[in-house]
């Protein structure tokens, strides 16, 4: 029975009773068919398995990107809190009453509870006065004429700067000293140490 039928069930491609050169070819035929056939699959199997891993890999950059960064909107919000605190307590006068000067303790209890809680989830300040203006991380409001201190240093901060997990929340409002002697740059290794 086997040698009247061929695998696929068409007896007329392969004759074995017939002709056993031709059976012979139409099996070799038949079996290159099949080792294409394979390859095309085992080449599809791969692609798949290629893409559900990258598939996994994107998800898993997702998810840890939103774990991140998911409380930006959320902590730029809160950033408008902690500087109405500052400027509430900027605008004291010293010459206080015993009472007002409870509440303005505890103001300044709450403000450092604020930034404590904002550094807990990876919100940190930008350290700006002193530090030669970066326009990564500074925005120059204003220059002022300084010859003691070297051009384009920080000498003053409006608005202070923050970070999200090493990522700019928003820039600091700064006024940048110029007149100074030209500032020179230190070279620095990737470690941050003077070379």
């Amino acid at each position: 029975m086997s040698s009247e039928y061929p695998v696929d069930g068409t007896p007329e491609e392969m004759p074995l009773n017939d002709n056993p050169e031709a059976a012979i070819e139409a099996l070799q035929k038949l079996v290159v068919e099949l080792q294409a056939e394979k390859a095309d699959l085992e080449d599809k199997h791969l692609r798949a398995v290629a893409e559900s891993q990258n598939i996994r890999r994107r998800a898993q950059q997702d998810v840890e990107k939103e774990r991140k960064f998911g409380i930006e909107r959320f902590a730029r919000d809160l950033l408008s809190v902690a500087d109405n605190l500052g400027r509430a307590l900027t605008a004291v006068p010293e010459d206080l009453d015993p009472a007002m000067k409870n509440v303005v303790v505890g103001v300044e209890a709450t403000e450092r509870e604020l930034l404590s809680v904002l550094e807990r989830h990876g919100v940190t300040r930008i350290k700006a006065i002193g530090e030669p203006f970066n326009a990564d991380f500074h925005q120059a409001m204003m220059e002022i004429e300084d010859p003691s201190v070297p051009s384009g240093t920080v000498v003053q901060e409006m608005i202070p700067g923050y970070l999200l997990a090493g990522r700019l929340l928003r820039a600091a409002m700064v006024a940048v000293s110029k007149g100074g002697p030209a500032r020179t740059f230190e070279a620095s290794n990737e470690n941050g140490t003077v070379a």
